[in-house]
């Protein structure tokens, strides 16, 4: 039990390496309109009041800016984005209670706690069903579950551990502090708004007594934040595992289960999971996946911008490579390969355009010593983005020398 940790707060020194780690994280102002280079502007002068706030306990925490972000459903995910100095003190709370709570997790929850990552989590889950042979999986679907938090729950879990009341009072306000929609301030009775720095923390105290619950009883579990996969012997051992777990989410945890979206599933259909779907025998990415890489690629790469092809390689990369470095887990060389040949064809096609005339595309032929015959083509043809006389003139070794990243080097190791 940890009885005095708010005294830690009280350090220039923390409160400045909290600032370091949140500016890392980028991120939005809040309601105040102060974003992080506003603060950092008068940087030792607002940590030095922060400070002050702080040891006479006068801090008071500012309500959090609504943002809504589109789901793929359709839906839309409510985010509570804090002003900076608020995610500042989360921070410094973070950095102390982190250490606390996280040696005790439940081995096989993931989300959001340090060394660990969706790749651990889609690996575990891997491994019950192909080497433990639990091949019948309950998919479980929480509406809203931050939102829908209890804070008394919250507290009394925090109370496990921490009985300072300083600190308990700090959590209380971040919890109470309200949110701002329009010129109106809500007050918030439950939740923890996705968005505050530590609240990926106090979802995964909750959500921690339904993982120990399920390991009490003897239930094989895989959880990445409201993600959670119970993965079973037998489609009776399924049905039976839906019910307890549902039963304690929503009867001790006050949570509602999707039952639309919650569904028990068998590795042969393949059991979707952080993007990727884990089968028997593969791992696979997500169809709809690939349709939203794709779309995002298009965004990035339209003809009619007139910007060189060095400019939009530079702004594709990080899409790219972000791609690969997640998928790279699944069994997906084919469409990695597939999806280099469709890349490639989109920067011939950019290319063909920024040419504009054909003249050009034999003159770069003629430097590279084709001896065939140039023919006159539509340079703004998606078609002929594919003719010989374009895959010649920028072969797949051209984009290679201009910076173009290869998707499939995640796979290679090049």
């Amino acid at each position: 039990m940890f009885y005095s940790l708010y005294g830690r707060l009280l350090h220039a020194q923390a409160l400045e390496a909290a600032y370091k780690q949140v500016a890392r994280a980028k991120g939005a102002a809040g309601i105040d309109g102060q974003s992080l280079s506003d603060f950092a502007a008068d940087l030792q002068s607002n940590l030095h009041i922060l400070l002050l706030e702080l040891k006479g306990k006068t801090y008071q925490a500012q309500p959090v800016r609504r943002v809504e972000i589109p789901k793929e459903d359709g839906s839309m995910r409510l985010l509570g984005i804090p002003t900076v100095r608020d995610r500042i003190v989360q921070q410094a709370l973070l950095t102390i209670l982190q250490p606390i709570f996280d040696k005790d997790f439940h081995p096989s929850s993931y989300g959001y706690r340090p060394k660990r990552s969706c790749h651990d989590a889609i690996n575990k889950a891997t491994l019950f069903i192909r080497q433990y042979g639990r091949r019948w999986v309950v998919d479980m679907d929480l509406s809203k579950c931050f939102d829908r938090l209890s804070h008394e729950l919250i507290l009394k879990g925090v109370k496990c551990k921490v009985t300072d009341g300083s600190v308990l009072k700090l959590i209380q306000q971040f919890l109470s502090s309200g949110v701002m929609e329009g010129n109106e301030v809500i007050p918030t009775i439950k939740g923890s708004p996705q968005g505050g720095v530590i609240s990926p923390l106090l979802s995964n105290i909750y959500l921690d007594a339904f993982d120990q619950e399920m390991k009490r009883r003897g239930h094989r579990i895989v959880r990445y934040a409201d993600d959670i996969l119970v993965l079973c012997i037998s489609r009776v051992g399924a049905e039976h595992a839906l019910n307890i777990a549902t039963t304690i989410l929503e009867d001790d945890l006050q949570l509602v289960v999707n039952k639309t979206k919650t569904h028990i599933t068998h590795s042969d259909d393949g059991v979707k999971f952080l993007g990727v779907e884990i089968g028997t025998q593969y791992t696979r990415i997500q169809p709809k996946k690939l349709v939203n890489f794709k779309q995002r690629v298009k965004q990035l790469t339209k003809r009619n911008t007139g910007k060189p092809l060095i400019d939009i390689i530079k702004r594709l990369t990080p899409v790219l490579r972000g791609f690969a470095h997640y998928f790279k887990i699944a069994n997906c060389k084919r469409e990695f390969v597939s999806l280099m040949k469709w890349i490639r064809r989109r920067m011939r096609a950019i290319q063909l355009k920024l040419w504009k005339r054909p003249a050009r595309l034999h003159r770069r032929l003629r430097q590279l010593g084709f001896k065939g015959k140039c023919v006159f083509i539509k340079m703004a043809s998606w078609r002929n983005a594919n003719c010989p006389m374009a895959t010649i003139a920028m072969k797949n070794s051209w984009f290679d020398e201009i910076g173009l990243y290869h998707i499939d080097s995640e796979l290679t190791g090049a």
